[in-house]
Parts: C-alpha cells; structure tokens; sequence
C-alpha cells in the first residue's frame, strides 16, 4: 500500500485511497478494508490470502532461513523445530525430516530472494 500526502491546506484531514484498476484490485481492496476497521478500532477481519497452514509454514521457513544464515546445520534446525527425540529416532541421512529441514531453509531463501511478493496476491482460479 502506497501512501500520498498532501499539503496541510486540506481542511477536514481526512484521509483517501487510490486503488489502481488492475488484476489486484480484490486484494487491494480487502486490504483497504482491514486499513479502514484498523483506523475505526474495530475488529480486523483475517487476511484471507493464507490459510493458518500457510501462515505457519511461513513462520518455520523463516526460523529455518534465520539459522541457517546463523550458521545452523540442518540438523539443528530440525531439532529446533521438530525436536530432539523426532530427529534421533530416524537415521539423519535418509530422514524426512532432513528432507523437511532442507525445503523450509529453501523456501525461507526464497521468499528473502523475493518470493514473499506472491504472498501479496491471492491465487487465482484457472
């Protein structure tokens, strides 16, 4: 979201949106509307462009992504997310929890890359 101030000549100071007329105008909209609910103190409702599964993968693949630029190995990542008993009980090499480790630091890395913009959109029909 963009903002544009204006001189303080305007008398009633209130605030206005320009929404572009494009593909995203939906999303922009929701948004607009969350803006507005959070301006007036009333209830927000849920973004709707992530499940709570998508947020909470978000949220391991940004851990995974921070440690691993911290210097953490995959495997103490695991631990740290999955925990020690879950990581110890499979061999580490062929664990799906290596597996899993491996895909939340690369999607971490991903969005930092810039991946995070289609978290910004909502997924469209075919």
């Amino acid at each position: 979201m963009q903002f544009l101030f204006l001189p303080d000549k305007v008398e009633d100071k209130r605030l206005a949106a320009l929404i572009p007329l494009d593909t995203d105008i939906l999303g922009r909209l929701e948004a607009l509307s969350r803006f507005w609910r959070a301006l007036q103190g009333g209830r927000i409702p849920p973004d709707t462009r992530m499940t709570a599964q998508q947020r909470r993968r978000l949220r391991l693949m940004m851990r995974a992504a921070d440690g691993r630029g911290n210097g953490a190995s995959y495997r103490d990542i695991a631990i740290a997310i999955y925990g020690g008993e879950r990581v110890a009980s499979d061999p580490w090499k062929t664990s799906a929890l290596r597996d899993a480790a491996i895909s939340l630091v690369e999607g971490g890395l991903d969005l930092i890359g810039g991946g995070y913009l289609k978290l910004l959109r909502h997924r469209r029909r075919a």
